[in-house]
């Protein structure tokens, strides 16, 4: 390197940081993470409670490298797997060095997000409230921002889906993350073995092909995962289900249903791996499996 060049590169600020996505179901933080992203990492689907687990992106720039935090909804219940998802909700508010509240502009502010804010604050966590959804017909209205809400870092509106100033969301949460190296390489983009984020693929093909009930008594569990062979990828996975009548919903009469779920999620596994996939499903009951705290845990859902 010449004397100019390390002159020029002497006093650079780099920045990094754990970023909290934080906000109710559907308010659209998975969607936020894919946009910032600029690829798909956390699977999106039209129903609530898609997201189950903390799932780290990471985005590396030139003078930043943001962990992008996507996290469940926010959500009251007393079922074992609502409060596993509720604690990681509180385990990463209370990790992370920026925490964007996304609130859905149709639905809007609350208690609940009044007392996450009230919570941040008293860490000196900076917040950026960020209202989403803004592309949405009537979406944007006089109760928004909300009043009492001047603590925050600032009030941005954004659509997550079309891209809308998204670009200046990044920006602001660039200015605002402590000055450190970068903490992960920079062609990595999250800390999830893809085994997971393969069951999590298998997941959201299953909670678009299956009914409104089914989904929330469905998980996924990918019990192989082999790249032994050049260009093929291998996976056997058991669909997970609570009932023996759940079983046959998710099979289908002759096993159409079980056929069309393995074709959506080989489709994006293929996408994610960038190569061949022979994806294997089975549909298994095990009774009460959301409300053992280890099966959970061995899942990723906590």
């Amino acid at each position: 390197m010449s004397d100019d060049a390390a002159s020029k590169g002497e006093g650079k600020v780099h920045r990094a940081g754990v970023v909290a996505i934080l906000g109710r179901p559907n308010a659209g933080k998975s969607t936020l993470l894919n946009e910032l992203l600029g690829e798909k990492l956390a699977i999106v689907t039209a129903k609530p409670q898609t997201t189950r687990s903390r799932l780290l992106g990471i985005l590396t720039l030139d003078d930043a490298q943001l962990l992008l935090l996507d996290t469940p909804g926010m959500h009251s219940g007393g079922k074992a797997l609502n409060l596993a998802l509720n604690d990681l909700v509180d385990q990463a508010a209370a990790d992370c060095d920026v925490a964007v509240l996304l609130v859905d502009l149709k639905t809007g502010w609350g208690d609940d997000y009044a007392e996450l804010l009230k919570t941040l604050l008293k860490r000196r966590t900076p917040v950026l409230l960020v209202g989403n959804k803004a592309d949405l017909p009537g979406a944007v209205n006089a109760a928004w921002p909300p009043a009492g809400v001047d603590a925050a870092h600032e009030i941005l509106q954004i659509s997550a889906r079309t891209g809308e100033g998204v670009g200046r969301l990044l920006a602001t949460l660039v200015k605002i993350l402590p000055e450190a190296p970068a903490l992960y390489p920079e062609d990595q983009i999250s800390d999830r073995p893809m085994r997971f984020l393969a069951a999590e693929l298998v997941r959201e093909a299953a909670m678009e092909v299956l009914s409104q009930e089914i989904p929330y008594s469905l998980a996924v569990d990918v019990v192989e995962y082999k790249e032994d062979r050049p260009g093929l990828t291998r996976i056997r996975a058991d669909l997970l289900v609570e009932r023996a009548t759940q079983k046959q919903i998710v099979i289908g009469t002759g096993g159409a249903v079980i056929k069309k779920i393995g074709i959506r999620a080989r489709r994006e596994i293929e996408k994610r791996v960038e190569q061949k996939v022979h994806l294997e499903l089975w549909v298994k009951v095990e009774p009460k499996w959301s409300k053992r705290p280890k099966r959970l845990k061995s899942l990723g859902y906590s």
